[in-house]
């Protein structure tokens, strides 16, 4: 008996289409993008889109203008003995504190800027974090320069040796916030083939808006506290109305976006510098509760551990043997 044996060609498909694992992601990645980012994309717009950021800016300028020139005309009408009202008599009694209203105003924009950079990357946050409480303590010295009172005494007053200290703790925030623009001015973009990362990003700006919501409602109940403060003679102003409880929603929305970042991001050094750019934001928090020279410190201990978290780990992350695209 003759055997004839025949020999039948294998084909053998392309290795790519048995990566079932990324075809799976993609598709999915596909369907998120299908069925979800329309209505994500629309809420981002509505709230912390630019067209919406430059509405913002254009209302609160004009309401800065708008609100000097009424304060000023209360300081006015205060130093005439037209207008007394008891408690408004801290913020009427000299023309310094009209200046507390514009800055007012404008840190209102600046924290809202904030938000909008949430998204962004953690550096970019925190360095708008710095410009927030630079603004801050400036609204702070002008508040207190107010308060100083003439004297033919020689020793230096209190409260100017305090106005000194904040002045260089507002040079340290500034340079901060300098040093966080230069430094993240240049951040990678994220890959648009980097699912997982778009993915993460989707997120923080759902945390954004949701953020921005709880910072209008912040914001109405700490004017309604103040208001009913004056209303029962006690209208007087400091830091820790509004900014001690943003800063606390802050911290939580951090925490929320560090250890999503750990589903990720494995790269120890952006663990790292996230982390510790968490420990500046209590820091800071810590310091807007604190009066005094405490708080001063504390301002000035947050900026050092920024500057000198961010310094660590440009190095690392800037390597050029790194695949760009995972800045978070």
């Amino acid at each position: 008996m003759n055997l004839v044996l025949t020999c039948i060609p294998l084909r053998v498909a392309n290795p790519k289409t048995f990566d079932i694992g990324l075809k799976t992601k993609t598709t999915v990645f596909r369907f998120y993008r299908k069925n979800r980012i329309p209505m994500r994309s629309t809420a981002h717009r509505v709230i912390l889109s630019d067209s919406t950021d430059a509405f913002v800016r254009n209302t609160a300028i004009n309401f800065a203008i708008g609100g000097f020139l009424l304060h000023l005309m209360a300081c006015v009408l205060y130093s005439t003995n037209i207008l007394r009202v008891e408690g408004l008599t801290g913020l009427t009694d000299s023309f310094l504190d009209s200046l507390y209203t514009p800055f007012s105003i404008i840190l209102a924009y600046e924290v809202y800027e904030l938000i909008r950079a949430i998204p962004e990357s953690f550096s970019n946050s925190i360095g708008k974090q710095f410009e927030v409480v630079t603004l801050l303590v400036v609204r702070d010295i002008f508040k207190n320069l107010a308060d100083v009172r003439s004297s033919d005494s020689t020793v230096i007053a209190p409260e100017v040796t305090f106005i000194t200290i904040e002045a260089a703790v507002f040079v340290v925030l500034f340079g901060t916030s300098l040093y966080f623009r230069s430094l993240t001015k240049s951040s990678n973009t994220l890959g648009e083939k980097d699912i997982p990362i778009q993915l993460f990003v989707m997120q923080k700006k759902d945390l954004a808006c949701v953020l921005a919501v709880v910072y209008i409602l912040v914001a109405i109940y700490s004017f309604s506290s103040w208001l009913i403060g004056v209303l029962d003679g006690d209208g007087g102003l400091s830091r820790t109305l509004f900014f001690l409880d943003f800063f606390t929603c802050l911290i939580l929305s951090d925490i929320v976006i560090l250890l999503v970042s750990y589903k990720h991001i494995t790269d120890f050094t952006k663990l790292a510098r996230n982390t510790g750019f968490v420990l500046s934001t209590v820091i800071v928090r810590v310091g807007i509760g604190t009066p005094g020279y405490t708080g001063a410190v504390l301002f000035m201990l947050s900026a050092g551990l920024a500057c000198v978290v961010l310094k660590l780990s440009t190095g690392t992350l800037e390597n050029p043997t790194q695949p760009p695209g995972r800045e978070a």
